[in-house]
């Protein structure tokens, strides 16, 4: 682990200069969350149905016989991730920042884990409409519009036109959607729901534009372990040919975020066995899963 960097001051406030993020993008898929179904599991089974379609009743025979299927699809936690950090007992009373663990945790989780997890969302989620081949094409910089609207009317074809879509934008995107020719009369603002909170957002024919960090809108990324050299730093990077996310639309209940473990602990210096010093551990335990029935309901822009 390496040693702590701390600047110590006679007196000091007890705001921090914290780094300028994003907040997350995808929190709201917990709002779909099939998390007891994975308490005491690492895998979960959800059974998936399927039925053969009318066919014509005959008034001498009677009905015609049909099929039902019934099998079981299997949902496996990936991402198991976490850090710990320490900071020696003297230190923490000579930097003059009261409670100062407390902070760290909160601006660790703001910037360095929901990043991620936005990351490794998009990833995935850009991958059930690549496997799916539910793609637009085009220019955005002249045909930023139509991309959007083709990409909405490719999910609304397929999942109906009564279902809550989202669509994520990278800067990219979102710069010539907004320079658009009078785009103003197609766009308007209204209510969007992440979990408990309501939010305003631009909506275009209903459908809530949400603008990602471009640094989270990749089709891949490597997850660094936190040990090998050349990944201490831990985080993520984009994968080595991955293309980056214009572009993507789905069902808002499409996506459901598991968050089997999320925990922070914290230790006082007479606790921690290791050293005379605070200590935090950090430990989320997820992954995101898109069920077979919604498989070819994300349509992407990737370049």
């Amino acid at each position: 682990m390496p040693i702590n960097s701390l600047e110590f001051k006679t007196r000091a406030t007890e705001e921090l200069d914290k780094a300028l993020v994003q907040r997350s993008v995808t929190g709201m898929f917990a709002d779909n969350n099939l998390r007891e179904k994975f308490v005491g599991a690492k895998t979960v089974l959800i059974p998936e149905v399927d039925m053969q379609a009318l066919g014509d009743y005959d008034r001498d025979e009677g009905f015609v016989g049909g099929a039902v299927t019934v099998t079981n699809q299997p949902y496996t936690l990936s991402m198991d991730r976490g850090r710990y950090f320490q900071i020696d007992k003297e230190d923490a009373d000579e930097t003059g920042i009261p409670s100062l663990l407390g902070k760290i945790s909160g601006e660790f989780v703001r910037t360095k884990v929901i990043p991620e997890m936005d990351a490794y969302v998009m990833s995935k989620l850009a991958g059930v409409a690549n496997t799916a081949n539910k793609t637009v094409s085009g220019a955005p910089a002249t045909e930023a519009l139509k991309m959007l609207k083709n990409a909405i009317f490719a999910v609304q074809d397929e999942v109906g036109y009564d279902e809550e879509l989202v669509a994520f934008v990278d800067g990219a995107f979102w710069a010539a959607l907004q320079s658009t020719t009078d785009i103003t009369r197609y766009l308007s603002v209204g209510d969007f729901k992440r979990g408990e909170i309501n939010t305003k957002v631009t909506k275009l024919d209903g459908v809530s534009i949400i603008p990602v960090a471009s640094g989270r809108m990749k089709t891949g990324y490597v997850f660094n372990d936190g040990v090998t050299d050349g990944q201490k730093e831990g985080g993520f990077v984009p994968a080595e040919g991955a293309k980056s996310i214009g572009l993507l639309v789905l069902p808002k209940k499409a996506a459901h975020l598991i968050k089997k473990t999320e925990e922070v602990r914290t230790f006082d210096p007479n606790t921690n066995q290791k050293a005379t010093a605070w200590k935090m551990d950090y430990r989320v335990y997820y992954d995101v899963f898109v069920k077979k029935s919604y498989s070819k309901s994300i349509c992407g822009y990737f370049y």
